[in-house]
Formats: C-alpha cells, sequence, structure tokens
C-alpha cells in the first residue's frame, strides 16, 4: 500500500478521480487496510490534503460497508480500528487539525451507533480515562469524541434498548461532565487568561453545552435534575453567567462572518432552554429560568444591537427562544401580558431584524443563489439556516396564532403604513422601507404554511388580495430598471407565498408576467420566477393539480426554451448544474404541457442531451441531476403516450449518451441510466425482440461488477425485467437466464438491503421462463432463502418469502401454482412445506399490504380448492413449532383466508391515479432531498406507469367470486373432503363463510 498517498491525492481531481476510486475499493478488502489508512491520517510528515482524503475515505468505508453483507469487514479488522479511534481523536486534538479530528469523529458516531454498547464495552471507559484537569486540548477531542456518539440520542425515537445505552453512558459519564462543567466555568469567570487560553476553554464550553443538550434531549437526568439552580438560578447560575460573559480577547472584527465563541455558547444555551421550554416546563417554572432568560435576551439583542453576520446565529436563535415561549402558553399571564409589552417586542426585535442589512444586499449581488437558498430556508429550532428575518416572522406568526392576532395586526399595520408612506415620498431612496413593509405584511398574514403548498391559511384581519392588488402587483410589472430589483423579488416572493390565495384566473393572469421575468438579467430575479413557476404548476385542489396541458400549451415550449437557455449560457459544468430551481422548473412545465410538446419535442430532447453533455464532465449537484433526468424520463412518457412511433427519436438521440455514461461509469448517473433505458425498451411492443441495440447491453448488464454499486440494482432488475418479457426463451438458450439466477443468489437474496430486488427479479424469471428448465436452480435459491431465515430472518424477510410463495400460487401459467410451490419445498426436505406455510405464511396472509391481498387471496384459494398435494401424505399434518403438535393445515388456512376477505374492501380498488396511467407523476418533489453526492439509488417517478407492472392475477376480476365459484367446483369433486374441512374449523366463523357464499349464489 505504499502508494496510497498518492491514491488519496489522486482521488480529488476530477480527471483521476475515478480510478484513484477503484484503486482504492481495491485495497479497503484487503485485511489491515482500516488501521493502516488511520496511521496515515496521523502521520504528521504526510500532506495535509492526503491525510484529509484518508480521513473523510475512512469515514465513508465506515459508513458504507461496516455491517455489509457481501463485502463485510473483517471482525479482527473492526477490533483493530475500534482500538485505535479513541487514541487517535487524541492525538489530533491540536487545533491544525481540526477539520481531519471532525472527519475520525464522523467515524467514531459511525461505528459506535452499530457497535455501542455490545461490541465497543470499553468506549465510555476510554474517554473518561483520557479527560484531562490541565491539557483542554485533549478534553476537546475527548469531547467531540463523545458529544459526536450521543447526539444521535436526539433523533431517536424512545426506546428501552435506547435507555440501556444512554443510562451505561452516564454511569460511568455523567460526573466527570459536571466536574468538567464547573471547572471550565470556573476559569471562565476569572479574568487576566490569554486569549489562546480563553479560545480553549470556551471551545471547551462550547461542546459541554452540546452535550449538556445530548443528556437531556430524550428525559431529565436525576444528576441534572438535582442540579437545576446551579445552572438555571437567575443569581449564580452557569447559563446566565455565560448568556453575559463576552470578555473582549475574544470578540471579533465586525467584518467576521464566523460566530464568535461567546456567541456560540450563548447560541447553545438558547437551544437548551428552548428544549426544556418543550419537555421540562415544570422544572423551569422552579427556577424563573424563563423570565430570567427573556430578559437576557431583551439586553443581548433588543434594538438591533447585535447588527453583524457573525451575530446572526445567536439572534435567530433568541428569536426562536422567543417564539417557544410564546406557543408553550406557560408564561402567557407573567411576561407577555404586561402593558406594552407585545408593542415593545414588535418594535425592538421583529422590526429591526426584519429590515434589509447592507450584507444582504450585497449577498443578493454577488452571490445570488446563497441569497435564494436562505430565503427559501425554513426555521427550525437548533439549525443555523433560519435567517434573522425569518425568525423574526416566525415570532409574529406566533403572535397571530397565540391569541395576540388584533393587537399585533394593529401594531405591525402602523409599520406597515409607516414603510410604505415613507416609500412614496422618496421611492429612488428609500425602497428598503417597502421591502420591510412586504415583509411584515408576509408575516403578519401567515397562520399557517407548508414547502409543498405555501400559505395555507392567512390571518383574517388581513386583506392579501388587496395589499397585492394596491402595492405588490405594481412591481410585478414594472419593467426592469424602473425598481429596485429587490423590490421585483419582493413581488414573485408574494406571489410564491399566497399562491394557494389567487384563484386560477388570477393565477393566469400573472404567469405570462412571471415568464417575462424569467428573461431577466438578474440572477435571483429570474430564478424566483422559475421557483413561483414550478409552485403555481404544482397547485392542487381536492387532490387535482389545478393546471393542465390546455391552460399552458400555448407558451410552454416557450417557456422551456428561456428556462433552457438560461442554463445553457452558465458556461462550465458546476455553474450548468449549480441552478437546480430552473431544471425543476423545466421538469414542472414537461410534466403540465405532457403531448402538447410533442411538435417540438426533439429539439427540447436534444438540448437537454447537450445540458447532460456538459454535466457529466464533472457532477456536482445531485438535485439538478435528478431533475433533468426526471425531465428526459417525463418527456419520453407523455409524446411516445400520444405518439407511439417517437420512440425510434428517442432512442435515436439518447442511446449514444447513455451507452458513453456507462462506458466512462459515471457512477452518479448510471442508476438513473438504467431506468431510461427500461423506460424505452417497455415501450417497445412485449410481443417483439428487443432490438439488436439493447440485446448488446446483456453481457454487461450481468457481469457481476455491475452489480457492485448500491444505487444500480433497482434499475438493473427493471430492465432485466423488461427483457425478459421479450426475450426470456433467447435469453435462456444463450445461458443468460442463469446468469440472471446467478446475481440473485449470490448478490440480492443474501443481502438486507437488496433482498426485495431478488425476489422481484425472480418473480419476472417465474413469469416469463420456462421454469422447468432452471427447477434445479430454483431449489438452489430456496435454500439459500431457508438459511436466511434461519441465520438472519427480518420480518421484512418473511414477508418476501410468503410474498413469493403467494405469487408462485396465484399465477395463471400451466407449470406454475400451489403444487409448484409444494415440490419445491418438499423437494428440500420432507414436510418442510407445512412448517413454512404454518409458521411463516398463515400468520401473515390476513395482514397482507392493500395492494398485495388480491393475490394473496387467489393464492390460497388455489392452495385450498385446487392443489392435489395439498390434501396427500407427507402434507396432509403439518408440524407446528409454536404448538408442538400436529395439526391439519387446511382449517387454519381456510380460516386465515376467511379472515383476508373479513375486509373486502381491500380486495376491489376503485381507480387511482395509478390506473390512470399518473403514478408517480405528482409526487415528484424534492424539496427534502438533502442528501450529499452519492452513487444511490434515485427514482425516476415519471418513468414508472402502472402499466409497466404485470399482474399475476389479472385474469382474476373479482376474487370473491373467483373463491365461491373454486368452492363449488371443490364440493362437487371432492366432496367428503370439503365437508371434513369446514368441520375442523372454528363453527361460527365457517358457518358465517359458508353463509355468505350462499348469499352470494354460491351453494354446495
Amino acid at each position: 500500500m505504499s502508494d496510497l498517498p498518492d491514491l488519496l491525492l489522486a482521488s480529488l481531481a476530477p480527471t483521476t478521480r475515478k480510478q484513484a476510486e477503484q484503486s482504492l475499493a481495491a485495497y479497503s478488502e484487503q485485511q489491515g487496510f482500516l488501521t493502516h489508512l488511520l496511521r496515515l491520517v496521523l502521520d504528521q510528515s504526510q500532506n495535509k490534503s492526503v491525510r484529509l482524503s484518508g480521513s473523510v475515505y475512512l469515514k465513508n468505508v465506515s459508513k458504507t460497508r461496516w455491517e455489509d453483507d457481501v463485502q463485510p469487514i473483517a471482525e479482527q479488522d473492526k477490533a483493530a480500528l475500534r482500538a485505535e479511534l479513541v487514541p487517535a481523536m487524541l492525538a489530533l486534538s491540536g487545533p491544525a487539525d481540526k477539520s481531519i479530528r471532525a472527519q475520525i469523529a464522523e467515524a467514531v458516531s459511525l461505528i459506535a451507533e452499530l457497535d455501542f454498547p455490545a461490541r465497543w464495552d470499553n468506549l465510555i471507559d476510554q474517554l473518561v480515562a483520557s479527560l484531562s484537569p490541565t491539557d483542554y486540548n485533549v478534553n476537546i477531542g475527548v469531547l467531540q469524541t463523545g458529544h459526536s456518539i450521543f447526539c444521535h440520542w436526539r433523533a431517536h425515537v424512545r426506546s428501552d434498548v435506547l435507555f440501556t445505552e444512554i443510562n451505561l453512558v452516564f454511569s460511568k459519564f455523567m460526573t466527570p461532565f459536571l466536574q468538567l462543567f464547573r471547572q471550565t466555568a470556573s476559569l471562565l469567570s476569572q479574568s487576566g487568561q490569554s486569549q489562546d487560553q480563553y479560545t480553549l476553554l470556551a471551545q471547551t464550553m462550547v461542546l459541554l453545552v452540546d452535550i449538556y443538550y445530548d443528556f437531556t434531549c430524550q428525559d431529565l437526568p436525576p444528576a441534572i435534575e438535582d442540579t437545576h439552580q446551579e445552572f438555571f438560578g437567575a443569581s449564580g447560575g452557569y447559563f446566565p453567567f455565560l448568556m453575559s460573559w463576552d470578555p473582549a480577547e475574544l470578540k471579533g472584527d465586525s467584518d467576521d462572518t464566523t460566530a464568535s465563541l461567546p456567541s456560540q455558547i450563548k447560541t447553545r444555551i438558547l437551544e437548551v432552554v428552548e428544549l426544556f421550554i418543550k419537555l421540562f416546563p415544570e422544572t423551569l417554572q422552579t427556577s424563573n429560568a424563563v423570565e430570567t432568560f427573556v430578559q437576557l435576551v431583551w439586553s443581548l439583542v433588543g434594538s438591533n444591537r447585535l447588527p453583524n453576520v457573525s451575530d446572526d446565529m445567536v439572534v435567530s436563535q433568541s428569536l426562536r427562544f422567543i417564539s417557544t415561549a410564546l406557543r408553550s402558553g406557560f408564561y402567557k399571564s407573567t411576561i407577555f401580558s404586561a402593558p406594552g409589552i407585545i408593542s415593545t417586542l414588535i418594535e425592538g426585535i421583529v422590526v429591526p431584524n426584519t429590515t434589509l442589512r447592507e450584507h444582504d444586499i450585497e449577498q443578493f449581488e454577488d452571490d445570488p443563489l446563497e441569497y435564494v437558498r436562505l430565503d427559501l430556508a425554513v426555521s427550525a429550532a437548533g439549525t443555523d439556516t433560519a435567517t434573522r428575518r425569518q425568525s423574526a416572522m416566525d415570532v409574529l406568526q406566533t403572535l397571530v396564532s397565540t391569541g395576540y392576532d388584533a393587537e399585533a395586526t394593529e401594531i405591525v399595520g402602523g409599520w406597515i403604513n409607516k414603510g410604505l408612506t415613507e416609500y412614496q415620498s422618496n421611492k429612488e431612496v428609500n425602497w428598503k422601507a417597502k421591502d420591510t413593509a412586504i415583509y411584515l405584511l408576509t408575516a403578519v398574514a401567515t397562520r399557517g404554511v407548508t414547502t409543498q403548498q405555501g400559505v395555507t391559511s392567512t390571518n383574517a384581519l388581513v386583506d392579501v388580495v388587496k395589499f397585492f392588488s394596491d402595492h405588490v402587483f405594481q412591481d410585478l410589472q414594472a419593467p426592469p430598471g424602473s425598481v429596485h430589483p429587490i423590490l421585483q423579488v419582493d413581488a414573485i416572493r408574494f406571489l410564491y407565498t399566497f399562491r394557494n390565495q389567487l384563484t386560477k384566473p388570477q393565477l393566469l393572469s400573472v404567469l405570462p408576467l412571471l415568464i417575462k421575468h424569467l428573461d431577466s438579467d438578474n440572477y435571483v430575479t429570474y430564478t424566483y420566477a422559475a421557483i413561483t413557476i414550478d409552485r403555481i404548476l404544482f397547485i392542487k385542489q381536492n387532490g387535482q393539480l389545478l393546471f393542465a396541458q390546455a391552460d399552458i400549451r400555448d407558451f410552454a415550449f416557450d417557456v422551456l426554451g428561456v428556462l433552457l437557455s438560461k442554463i445553457e449560457r452558465a458556461g462550465t459544468a458546476e455553474k450548468v448544474a449549480e441552478n437546480d430551481h430552473l431544471m425543476k422548473c423545466v421538469l414542472r412545465v414537461i410534466l403540465t404541457a405532457r403531448q402538447s410538446l410533442t411538435p417540438s419535442h426533439e429539439q427540447i430532447l436534444n438540448r437537454l442531451v447537450a445540458i447532460l453533455g456538459v454535466i457529466s464532465k464533472n457532477p456536482s449537484n445531485p438535485k439538478f441531476d435528478q431533475y433533468i433526468f426526471e425531465s428526459l424520463s417525463a418527456l419520453i412518457r407523455f409524446v411516445t403516450a400520444g405518439s407511439p412511433a417517437t420512440i425510434q427519436t428517442f432512442e435515436n438521440v439518447l442511446f449514444s449518451p447513455l451507452t458513453i455514461i456507462l462506458e466512462q461509469d459515471i457512477d452518479q448517473y448510471v442508476p438513473y441510466v438504467f431506468q431510461i433505458l427500461a423506460q424505452l425498451l417497455s415501450l417497445r411492443p412485449a410481443s417483439q425482440p428487443s432490438p439488436a441495440q439493447y440485446k448488446a447491453l446483456l453481457p454487461y448488464i450481468l457481469t457481476p461488477n455491475t452489480w457492485v454499486q448500491q444505487g444500480s440494482i433497482p434499475g438493473l432488475v427493471k430492465l432485466l425485467k423488461t427483457f425478459l418479457q421479450r426475450d426470456a426463451a433467447q435469453m435462456l438458450k444463450e445461458g443468460q437466464v442463469v446468469s440472471a439466477l446467478g446475481v440473485v443468489q449470490q448478490r440480492l437474496i443474501p443481502s438486507k438491503n437488496n433482498d426485495v430486488y431478488g425476489f422481484e427479479l425472480m418473480q419476472a424469471i417465474m413469469t416469463f421462463v420456462d421454469v422447468s428448465q432452471i427447477k434445479q436452480y430454483i431449489k438452489t435459491i430456496m435454500l439459500i432463502v431457508l438459511t436466511r431465515m434461519q441465520n438472519s430472518k427480518t420480518d421484512k424477510f418473511v414477508h418476501l418469502l410468503a410474498r413469493f410463495v403467494l405469487f408462485i400460487m396465484s399465477t395463471n401459467k400451466e407449470s406454475l401454482g400451489p403444487d409448484y410451490a409444494i415440490e419445491i419445498f418438499e423437494s428440500i426436505q420432507p414436510r418442510l412445506w407445512g412448517q413454512v406455510l404454518t409458521n411463516f405464511m398463515l400468520p401473515l396472509v390476513p395482514k397482507m399490504p392493500l395492494k398485495e391481498r388480491k393475490m394473496t387471496a387467489i393464492g390460497m384459494t388455489r392452495l385450498l380448492f385446487e392443489s392435489r398435494l395439498s390434501i396427500q401424505e407427507p402434507s396432509l399434518y403439518l408440524y407446528a413449532i409454536i404448538s408442538h403438535s400436529y395439526i391439519l393445515h387446511r382449517p387454519v388456512a381456510l380460516e386465515a383466508l376467511i379472515k383476508l376477505f373479513s375486509e373486502p374492501q381491500y380486495l376491489s380498488q376503485s381507480k387511482t391515479e395509478d390506473d390512470q396511467g399518473l403514478s408517480g407523476i405528482t409526487e415528484i418533489d424534492f424539496e427534502e432531498q438533502t442528501a450529499g453526492y452519492q452513487a444511490a439509488y434515485s427514482r425516476l417517478a415519471a418513468s414508472e406507469s402502472a402499466e409497466s407492472e404485470i399482474d399475476p392475477v389479472a385474469y382474476v376480476g373479482d376474487p370473491q367470486q373467483f373463491l365461491g365459484e373454486k368452492f363449488v367446483a371443490f364440493g362437487r369433486t371432492n366432496g367428503s373432503s370439503l365437508q371434513q374441512l369446514l368441520s375442523k374449523g372454528d363453527p361460527s366463523v365457517i358457518q358465517a363463510f359458508v353463509g355468505s357464499l350462499a348469499a352470494a349464489g354460491y351453494t354446495l
């Protein structure tokens, strides 16, 4: 591994990254690799970039392969790494190694999440033993490691397992933690410290308060409850002291954008107090802590005392604390009922933090994408994504929703009128006053809001539409340059926010103005126009999209032309892909315009493919990637639906670029390519063989290496299913079906992540292939399935097996059916079928999911009334593991089927969006997609339709009718067996069942 440093450096450059990553992946499978890599990271003589790259790679291997089913890390390598991680954190305690330490801390966190405490029982002991009374560099390393482990508790649901872990940590870490907190607070209170000493102590305190939050995020530990006054007390409490602590040595420059350490401490303390208001309000009321902190917040941020960018986090958190105190309702009489308090709150805290600052204007001009990102960010406690403005708006919205609506509306109305009057007096100079007025109106008018739908309910005391007509519309239609661009963005944002409050005719009347703004030279203006068009076209009423293709057919192509031109003009791969809002708008227009784009589809397709060619040189934005492939998929779907002959055009244009992506192994795009190829092939008649250009891909698809990338597997399975539907006989003849079964056996069924795709591919093979030719392979795979059931059974895997067996029993294919299922299990071991049926399948039959109930009903009906083997030895008497006694399986199976039919609405669904060919289309929304760049599976919703899935029970219209007919037919040919079956069951259940069949006309 002598070339490891060179490979780590090469992995940072786009031109050499792919080859370097492949070599690193090969090394990572060697024994001792992880500890070797960690020692390289710790080697101070190595290049800093090599060490940082190594720490990131170590973290990623820990994340992806620690519990991998297919390429697991050897247990001895895991143990060796665990033993060295905490010492490594301490060795990286110096300030120069902060970025590397952060990566190793995350690796510790990831491994501890899986192995602590069961396989890493000495972890906390290592941390406690490493704490130092004097060396605060070491303490920072210990606390950062501890916080990386404990912070996961914040997101966990309460459980016995979680509290066992928490209590174990408390038993060892709580006492030294409190001792270190007291010591550090004492040292901070002593004057005369140097800047370096203050810095170390303050960094330690930031982590200590973080851990205090971790320790109280689930419940209030007795040790912390007993020290409540010590921490929260108005006189001498650590938290009130730290809220006022601001030594001159740590004051930053006014131009700094990073929060100072005292500011970070204050922010985290306010997060803790906010948490206590939500979880432990009774404890807070014993110390009058909230009253104390309201006063501290007022003295800290009131009257805009902290105007700098570096203060944004503490100001935003202060405002969130005020909002939470208001929402709790506990302090209405003690704090917020005082005369003039609401007016003072609005005037002193809300209005100053709603006004634009020079920094905001500079960001609008110099970093427009960040301006948009922050402007759209959702205010959330404990995050630094909410701007001052959003947090101030949140205070106003909280006042409106907690009984102060009349008072707040009246006070804010005065400020709004003041701002509008100022603007009218000198529009060129006082434009910021109008901007503030619009923000205040937006805040006070909003009662309910969601990211997808915008404002869902408004303050009845505010006429939003009138304000729009009187004050906002004029800026929306103003020529470029006649008003400040921020006011035009305000007008567009107002539409974006209150889109649900406007009627469809009103929205149609403003769409041309938004389209005009798409062609603006101002980045924020055209970006916000794209965002707003997207959201308007996504509006739903009564579950249906408000806008259809008829509404936009006249201008859809022109809108796409402007959007694509904006994207194309960006230049480099990174710049082209940076503005995903534009590509999302492209997608939304295609989804809405549908077949109306047919005349121009080839131009649109060529431009999308050209953009794909540019960004594929250096993929950098996962959202943009998702939207461009989704746009291609949607264009294919809707144009071919109206004009099937256009499939040839799509293939001619797409096949070459898609093949290049596979050849160059651009792993971010490969999962999309397989889905697009499957979609294209599925649009060709299933009765015809696949064209040669598709068949040429089969050897590549069936190569084991192709299946290594986790994200590719769903698309690969989908593509193989499409091949099998058309070419099963030829694939069987050429050994390709056996290769596919090998993939199922080696890559899919053994994997907890991919087993669902293994069963899905097996079902396709058994649907389209002559199963008599592959019976020995199916038996081998079922042996592996049963081995997994024995060694690592999960509820999901039991369900997958039950569904697969029910599929075999219900499928209307000569070689399949219930007897085929019985024969497979009995050939493995006599009487095995009875164990599988009784212990795994029958308990699940009444609980099967909605979409699988019809298949379940038909499979069980065929087992009971069509199977030849189920009424013969050796499967007549089944061994039941649970009761350790022999029972007849047929009455139990019949009762399970009757339970299923007791809820008949689940067996016949009404027409859904899926049935109408709309599946996936209205689901395409990715606001919550925040994952970093990874080769993960991202489903192309537009590529999926109900028609593309084969229904194994389409031959049955009404499952109840099917049951009645099979019941009567079985009674005619096997009368005594049927009577015996009915006599063995629960009489009340059987009589009701027979009665319901008789009422439906099915009598013996």
